[in-house]
């Protein structure tokens, strides 16, 4: 299996259709026989855009969308996505800074963003097993361009990949394609050598995310591993200033890790921070998505440096936003999934001169204790 990050959820429509069509050629080119476009699993972002532009560049008529994640306490029922037992709209995603989700729908929220018809294979019929699946499946997908999955349990999930296995086109969360692996015989780690760890250094974890489930996961680390440093985010604003402290908390952090330390670099989620450092980031000129990336671009400066300086080869790094900007700071455009230590969240091999085993984390996924079984399992291998 082959992963491309188009990295256009935060994009316009427009630039988000270009990246998936290009990248849907790309893989074609390679050979590529089924394509997959892995959305967000509340379908933030542009995704009628993009399951378009995946459609156009292949000129197939049709999609699977199966966005249901029950081990991450996404389901659908009746059309309606909830998260953790609450309806989309009502979850901690209508508060998204970005894309504020405020329908719960999923056939309402694709067909906001597409002109092609959706429609729904109801809990009903996935219930009643694999060839009940495909006989609806192919029946709505006579006349609808979109076909979303009611998914309630992971049973659901192995249902629709035993009906679909076959399908050349599909969108959605990450959780389906375990059950459509878990089909395929040629499915194997093979032989991956893990990257050796530096002696005597020891492991830095950033998290940019406000999501409530990194909170507690921040709160859980601070209880439990070890120090933790709090980026001052209101001094982001100053050019120079922002300069001086990406340096000075690289050094902190550093001289911690040379020492074996288990490192936590974090944003505040305090809600009158997060406030107040909006409103010195509006005053500077700056838009919500700026003044966002600013915070994870310092984020992943500091950490760079720290890798630079001490040659670390253990990372983790909470939120999708964090988690790219690290990448790009580092020079990571590529990497191998290895383990998963909990559901949706690997551990990975990056593709680089000096690899890294490294654990990037979404921001709405993992129990309290996530953090600390990162670091332990970094720490093991």
């Amino acid at each position: 299996m082959l992963v491309l990050d188009t990295d256009s959820r935060f994009d316009d429509a427009e630039t988000a259709c270009r990246k998936v069509f290009n990248a849907t050629l790309m893989l074609r080119e390679l050979g590529a026989a089924r394509f997959y476009n892995k959305t967000c699993s509340v379908f933030r972002g542009n995704i009628g855009a993009e399951f378009d532009a995946m459609l156009d560049a292949l000129g197939e008529r049709s999609a699977a969308v199966v966005l249901g994640f029950p081990k991450n306490g996404r389901v659908t029922v009746d059309g309606i996505h909830y998260v953790h037992g609450k309806k989309l709209e009502d979850s901690e995603f209508r508060h998204d800074p970005m894309h504020p989700m405020t329908e719960s729908s999923l056939i309402r929220i694709l067909q906001a963003q597409t002109p092609r018809k959706v429609s729904l294979v109801a809990r009903r019929t996935v219930e009643a097993g694999p060839e009940a699946v495909r006989a609806e499946w192919r029946r709505l997908a006579r006349d609808a361009s979109y076909v979303i999955f009611d998914v309630g349990r992971q049973q659901d999930l192995a249902t629709i990949a035993k009906a679909l296995y076959d399908c050349k086109v599909m969108a959605g969360s990450s959780a389906i394609a375990e059950e459509i692996a878990a089909l395929d015989p040629r499915t194997s780690l093979g032989s991956l050598a893990v990257p050796a760890a530096r002696p005597g250094l020891g492991t830095l974890v950033v998290s940019g995310s406000l999501m409530p489930q990194t909170a507690a996961q921040i709160d859980h680390f601070k209880a439990r591993c070890g120090q933790a440093v709090e980026l001052p985010t209101i001094r982001l604003f100053d050019r120079d200033a922002r300069g001086r402290l990406v340096r000075e908390t690289a050094d902190l952090l550093s001289r911690r890790i040379r020492a074996g330390e288990t490192v936590l670099l974090h944003a505040s989620n305090d809600a009158a921070t997060v406030q107040a450092t909006k409103a010195a980031g509006r005053a500077a000129g700056l838009s919500d998505k700026e003044i966002s990336q600013l915070v994870s671009g310092t984020l992943a400066d500091a950490a760079s440096l720290v890798v630079r300086d001490t040659g670390l080869g253990r990372l983790v790094a909470a939120g999708g936003d964090t988690s790219a900007s690290v990448c790009r700071k580092l020079g990571i455009q590529g990497m191998t999934v290895w383990k998963e230590i909990q559901p949706g969240l690997p551990s990975c091999i990056t593709l680089t001169d000096h690899p890294m085993l490294i654990v990037l984390k979404s921001g709405s996924f993992g129990s309290a204790s996530f953090l600390e079984q990162a670091v332990a399992h970094l720490k093991e291998n």
